[in-house]
């Protein structure tokens, strides 16, 4: 399953590292992050709950970007 949240970040090289550690999460299959459209697109992995898994990447996100949001619908 693909979702696509819209994303809050000062600069690209942000979005990068938030593109990383999106990727790093336990349940994501794959992720990317468009700095233009401050969209981030994120593939689950089988039978996982995007809830539960977008709040573990917000987690991982503030991280690295502690003034990021990823707003999660």
């Amino acid at each position: 399953m693909k979702k696509s949240y819209k994303i809050d970040v000062d600069c690209a090289n942000c979005a990068s590292q938030m593109e990383a550690e999106a990727k790093k999460t336990d349940g994501v299959k794959d992720a990317s992050v468009n700095f233009m459209t401050l969209k981030m697109q994120v593939e689950f992995e089988d039978g996982r709950d995007p809830k539960e898994v977008m709040e573990r990447v917000r987690e991982n996100c503030k991280k690295v970007e502690d003034d990021c949001e990823i707003f999660l619908k």
